[in-house]
């Protein structure tokens, strides 16, 4: 790892404390460098599902959300809990995103072309954007935004993913071009700086100490804000994406407990909340509201250290895999909802191989790859904790389902602060919760040796030469083909389970209306409330 992101924590990158943070969905937005919009996991994400009739300008939106406490925080450029996520990116925006269905998107960006080698790259910021206080957003917020976020002293959450930008390097062109030198080929860097942590902000923001009245571009703007209790914003009147926002004011609340954000949505008390238990759904039907279930592109991961007993062994490492019954998992956490997965990370990617066969459950072949690796008696412990949706129910179902190849699994309940603390990447065996990102960018940041979140410490030099030459390749089809053969290492010989991608779960009442499904992971349309409005 550079000194970049050699003060950077796993807790600051993910923001740790449970399931949810955001991406703006932007809907309406074009498709950038050659992606195309591809089908969400599952059925049922159609990224209009909730929506009905003529928006209507006006009213306020009360927006019941997961967790929250007194470090609650308004830094766009480090927010670690879901409700940061919900505030910071109604107020700032990027320069581009992953859309509903996972497609990248152009948002503050116009457009960002590479040269022929892609060791350079010219981002042509959208003319007209203005910030809250009615300057123009210019190629020096750009600059001075990536200069922040690696801060040598005090990186943010993107660090990790600038590791190969010449950030001293980059220049301004003109009011709204900068060109982007790289130290290697970058052909993923669109999709890169689509990850939740590059917001833009205006010169002079400080990180170490965001303003307690931010500025940004965002549909709302600044009112009032309590951390642990209550945020309050408005309409920005200026905003550049027209029609949005509907609303004229966001009122977004913190909820300690699912039963609390239940109750609240029945009693009226708020419109919509968000990250809810498959055990919530009846509760809230039968008191006459409604949810709305996206499948999502993100997982919670098994991950087995490639470099220690006994998972150094690959064939203990697919005999865990065998052991795992997908459906059945998926059913007893989830409720059947969600999609399955098949180690391979990342479902909604275009790149994804969907022609690699699905693993199925196989106890025999378990038990066979378990004596041949003399582990017929394997005995080994798993660290679990609530960090997301169903994580600690997926690991004792993964107990059970391995008990039946002989193997032992021991379950170590600890607490989000542990499994994401020093000790994380340093378990031999234990989860992680991983929102989407297109698949060579989640490769960056825990897939190769050099990796700031090494979880599997999976180390061939050949897979690592192959991520360098589709970094290298600036051909889609071309660069594709190089990630299938990756990703067939992965299935062969990786460290993850990946035994499902879960769904996102909210419930609403009947007169909200605009909000949509969407693969990334996060709650209610990736926090999607310009879209949103109240009849």
């Amino acid at each position: 790892m550079n000194t970049e992101t050699s003060h950077l924590t796993r807790r600051q990158f993910l923001g740790a404390l449970g399931a949810g943070a955001a991406a703006v969905a932007g809907g309406g937005l074009l498709a950038a460098c050659g992606s195309t919009a591809s089908s969400a996991p599952g059925s049922g994400t159609s990224p209009t599902s909730a929506l009905a009739g003529t928006p209507k300008r006006g009213g306020t939106l009360q927006v019941g959300l997961s967790g929250g406490s007194s470090s609650d925080t308004l830094n766009a450029l480090n927010p670690l809990q879901s409700t940061d996520f919900a505030r910071t990116l109604s107020l700032f925006e990027q320069l581009t995103i992953y859309g509903p269905t996972g497609a990248l998107q152009y948002l503050l960006a116009e457009q960002i072309t590479p040269n022929a080698t892609a060791t350079q790259w010219t981002i042509h910021l959208r003319p007209g954007v203005t910030w809250h206080d009615g300057k123009d957003l210019t190629a020096d917020d750009v600059i001075y935004t990536f200069q922040r976020i690696t801060d040598p002293k005090s990186p943010t959450g993107g660090a990790p993913l600038l590791q190969r930008v010449d950030v001293a390097g980059m220049k301004k062109l003109d009011a709204h071009t900068v060109l982007v030198p790289c130290h290697a080929p970058y052909s993923t860097f669109p999709e890169a700086i689509a990850g939740w942590y590059f917001n833009i902000v205006p010169q002079g923001y400080d990180p170490s100490h965001p303003p307690a009245h931010p500025v940004g571009t965002g549909p709302f703007k600044f009112k009032s804000f309590t951390p642990g209790v209550q945020s309050v914003f408005v309409r920005n009147e200026n905003y550049w994406q027209s029609p949005y926002p509907y609303l004229d004011t966001l009122v977004l609340s913190d909820y300690g407990d699912e039963s609390s954000q239940v109750n609240a949505l029945l009693s009226g008390s708020v419109d919509v909340i968000d990250l809810l238990s498959a055990a919530s759904i009846a509760t809230i039907a039968n008191g006459g509201k409604k949810t709305l279930i996206s499948n999502t592109s993100g997982f919670t991961p098994l991950y087995m250290r490639c470099d220690q007993p006994p998972f150094d062994d690959v064939r203990v490492r697919q005999a865990m895999r065998l052991c795992c019954d997908r459906p059945e998992m998926l059913k007893l956490v989830f409720a059947g909802h969600g999609s399955l997965g098949n180690d391979i990370y990342d479902y909604a990617d275009p790149a994804y191989d969907h022609s690699i066969p699905q693993r199925h459950q196989d106890i025999e072949q378990a038990k066979y790859l378990l004596k041949q690796a003399g582990k017929e008696n394997l005995e080994v412990t798993l660290t679990t904790a609530p960090i997301a949706q169903g994580t600690v129910q997926q690991a004792t179902v993964f107990a059970q389902q391995a008990g039946l190849a002989g193997a032992k699994i021991h379950l170590d309940l600890t607490t989000p602060a542990v499994e994401f603390g020093p000790q994380y990447a340093k378990f031999t065996f234990a989860q992680d919760y991983v929102i989407y990102a297109t698949y060579l960018t989640q490769i960056a940041l825990s897939g190769l040796p050099t990796s700031p979140f090494p979880e599997t410490h999976f180390s061939e030099p050949a897979y690592t030469a192959l991520y360098n030459q589709a970094l290298a390749t600036v051909d889609q089809g071309k660069r594709y083909e190089i990630e299938h053969e990756m990703q067939r290492i992965d299935w062969e010989r990786g460290g993850n389970i990946i035994p499902y991608f879960y769904p996102t779960i909210d419930g609403y009442a009947g007169h909200v209306n605009g909000l949509h499904t969407s693969v990334t992971g996060w709650p209610l349309g990736g926090f999607d409330f310009k879209a949103m409005w109240v009849s």
